[in-house]
């Protein structure tokens, strides 16, 4: 990892500072090209020869330098940067595992010097207000996601040609869930650790459950991956300025990119095209044909059914064991629903304290009462026992690498 690290930040600080002396589109292509380049070659060499080959973190610090380049080309960043500070953006330890990826100038904000300077706040509030997000995003992590990821393994080990319909739905949003507060806990530990080294709250996630559409979905559910899509990939291509058949087209290349990203297996390929069919059907066959308090009903069905099956294309890489899963989701054959009508009730009885507070944290209002309590002595004294009890939880466990390490 960190040679092939090294080696992106001397490259890209020296096309920065090039351009900053003359701008060039060529040599701005240039250095795209080496970034996109390294990105898939590492991505298939993983992929195709040892997983170990592809450094951890390599898509968020390479997303990191290009939206670098570019912005230094278009003006965006208009004073020269010292190498210290390029180094130091780009590999910017809580971020560069699992992102959030945070843009430049966002990194040149600094609100703890700022309100300290001014004498608004002190660095140990912000260090407080810090350690408050992170414990929050491991406990996501080791209490919910964890446990969850043990009934998904579950089901995958008594194999899918074995469960009930029931448990087939129970374990797509386990899985849904899992990955959310995966995710969503390892964002807001990264974002805690940013402010308490005196970096703005980057926010990742923001209630994605509760949008009304799946591209509303994809600007909430890892935000500053789909903000980067739009920025440097959707808006360049000409977005929606050029007609219905440019945009589906860009639409497209988007998701496509998508799905790549995330792995180069077809199911994250299929994964992408699926997500890109339906925010078309979304946006051109149904809201605007329907009236509005329908569209919305339309949207959130969408989102709270449709976005977990395409979860389930996520996860199984397997076009074969994909298909026997969704037999089981879909026993129109006469397959599923019968195989062991109990398996659904034990794993109920057994999970439920997992899956009710993961239920309860969905539900965007609550995040919200938190988020706006947070400073109360009452939430304290609950957060200090929430450490430990996090703390004993990791402690009686094997470990779980967080799902987006892989990416």
């Amino acid at each position: 990892m960190l040679p092939a690290l090294l080696a992106a930040i001397i490259v890209n600080f020296l096309f920065g500072k090039a351009q900053f002396a003359e701008k060039s589109k060529s040599m701005l292509f240039f250095i795209l090209a080496i970034d996109a380049g390294m990105l898939i070659e590492f991505k298939i060499l993983g992929q195709f020869v040892n997983s170990s080959l592809m450094p951890i973190g390599i898509s968020f610090y390479i997303f990191k330098m290009i939206s670098y380049q570019m912005d230094v080309y278009s003006g965006k960043i208009d004073k020269e940067v010292a190498f210290i500070d390029v180094a130091t953006y780009f590999s910017m330890f809580p971020q560069i595992v699992s992102g959030p990826i945070m843009r430049y100038d966002r990194y040149l904000e600094n609100p703890m010097l700022k309100e300290y300077a001014a004498g608004e706040k002190s660095i140990l509030a912000h260090i407080e207000d810090g350690l408050r997000y992170f414990v929050l995003g491991l406990a996501m992590k080791v209490l919910i996601a964890d446990h969850l990821s043990m009934l998904w393994h579950d089901i995958g080990t008594i194999g899918y040609e074995s469960i009930s319909t029931p448990l087939a739905w129970l374990g797509a949003y386990a899985y849904t869930m899992e990955l959310y507060f995966d995710f969503w806990g390892y964002s807001l530990m990264a974002a805690g650790i940013g402010v308490m080294i005196g970096f703005p709250f980057i926010i990742n996630f923001d209630q994605p459950y509760g949008s009304g559409s799946v591209s509303e979905f994809y600007r909430r559910w890892h935000a500053t991956l789909g903000a980067w899509f739009r920025d440097y990939v959707y808006f360049p291509l000409g977005g929606s300025r050029k007609g219905n058949g440019r945009t589906i087209f860009n639409l497209l290349v988007v998701w496509l990119i998508t799905g790549f990203w995330h792995g180069i297996t077809p199911n994250f390929i299929l994964w992408g095209v699926i997500l890109f069919v339906i925010i078309v059907i979304e946006k051109y066959l149904v809201f605007p044909k329907l009236p509005e308090g329908l569209a919305r009903v339309v949207g959130k069905f969408n989102v709270l059914v449709l976005i977990p099956l395409t979860w389930v294309v996520f996860a199984i890489t397997d076009f074969d064991m994909l298909a026997m899963y969704f037999m089981r989701l879909f026993p129109f054959f006469g397959q599923g629903i019968a195989v062991n009508d109990n398996d659904f009730f034990k794993n109920i009885g057994v999970y439920w304290m997992i899956l009710l507070p993961g239920i309860i944290l969905v539900i965007p209002k609550v995040f919200e009462f938190w988020e706006n309590r947070r400073n109360h002595v009452v939430f304290n004294i609950l957060w200090i026992l929430l450490f430990w009890f996090c703390i004993y939880s990791i402690s009686g466990s094997a470990g779980n690498p967080f799902l987006y390490f892989r990416f």
